[in-house]
């Protein structure tokens, strides 16, 4: 093999790994603005880190250049960027206000930022460890980047509205809980990995698309918000129904069986 032959695939390899680290690098930027008080930029931050994330594994798909290591850097950005990062934000805008109510509520506001921290290393990890093991079209949890789409969203939509963190820190105590509870539960997501993007579509999928970006550009965290809202609604929605058909079936089946004994027994 030429030297240019192993200078393009070092290229190639190292193309996936540069949109993961620029995926990091927002995540590490938002906790920076959090810290200074910059909360509208740290929302930007996540989101940004969030598109750099969604794209270095399709860059690596396409590409050919999927590795191990390229996953384990991936999960450490993830966590940065989902984990850490919207766990600060929360806690510099809001939670950190709770120590003027009392220490002790003091110390559970932090301790429900770390909640969500340790809750998105926990996701992070079993998602790992599944890999290949579970349905593809379903994830177990809430996945951490929509997670945390949904914390910073509301902030941003707060800030757009100069609704201060102090104002809403009753609220975010327990949303902050349960975005990170809801990452590792059992519930389940759909994954988006099986819709047929090769195939074609109806136009009106297209309109419907265009009028998402024109919304964006209108009330951009407004949206986000929505949409990454319903996303976590619709687990919880999804789960519920699964549940409730899975009983009726057992019911089902079980008066089934009761009527054929009552039949052999009448007999």
């Amino acid at each position: 093999m030429s030297k240019l032959d192993n200078a393009k695939r070092k290229g190639i390899y190292l193309l996936p790994n540069l949109f993961t680290t620029g995926a990091l690098f927002a995540g590490y930027y938002s906790i920076i603005a959090a810290i200074q008080g910059k909360f509208e930029m740290a929302c930007l931050s996540i989101f940004i880190a969030a598109l750099l994330d969604a794209l270095d594994g399709r860059v690596a798909r396409l590409t050919n250049t999927q590795s191990e290591f390229g996953e384990q850097y991936d999960s450490l950005s993830d966590l940065v960027s989902f984990g850490v990062a919207p766990s600060l934000l929360m806690f510099n805008w809001s939670l950190y206000h709770l120590t003027a109510v009392s220490p002790v509520m003091g110390k559970i506001g932090w301790l429900a930022a770390f909640i969500y921290a340790v809750c998105g290393a926990l996701r992070l990890a079993r998602f790992n460890t599944q890999i290949g093991v579970t349905d593809k079209a379903y994830f177990q949890g809430l996945p951490s980047p929509a997670a945390a789409a949904v914390l910073s969203s509301f902030v941003w939509i707060s800030v757009d509205l100069e609704i201060s963190g102090e104002t809403l820190k009753y609220f975010v105590l327990p949303l902050t809980i349960i975005a990170g509870l809801l990452m590792v539960s059992r519930i389940r997501y759909y994954s988006f990995k099986t819709i047929p993007f090769k195939e074609n579509v109806s136009f009106i999928w297209i309109l419907l698309l265009v009028l998402v970006f024109v919304l964006l550009t209108i009330k951009t965290a407004w949206v986000l918000f929505v949409v990454f809202g319903c996303y976590a609604l619709s687990g919880i929605i999804l789960t519920t129904v699964s549940i409730k058909q899975k009983r009726a079936q057992k019911k089902r089946a079980k008066n089934k069986g009761e009527t054929t004994l009552e039949t052999d027994e009448s007999e």
